[in-house]
């Protein structure tokens, strides 16, 4: 685990968004942030991962075509 600043976090994720073009980059819930780097081969298993997340209380960051 590693602490950072929101500052330094919205710069991460800018830099983990741009490696995972098609999928999830990162999650976030409460005090809790995990990247990720869940690529998909559809708009479906990207959906499906979202819901499987979101389920669980997480914000989801991702990239494609269902934003």
């Amino acid at each position: 685990m590693y602490r950072m600043s929101r500052k330094e976090y919205q710069g991460l994720l800018a830099v983990a968004s741009e490696q995972v073009p098609f999928g999830i980059y990162a999650v976030e819930k409460g005090n809790y942030a995990e990247l990720r780097n869940d690529k998909c081969r559809s708009v479906t298993q990207l959906k499906e991962l979202k819901r499987d997340f979101k389920s669980q209380g997480f914000k989801v960051w991702a990239n494609g075509k269902d934003k």
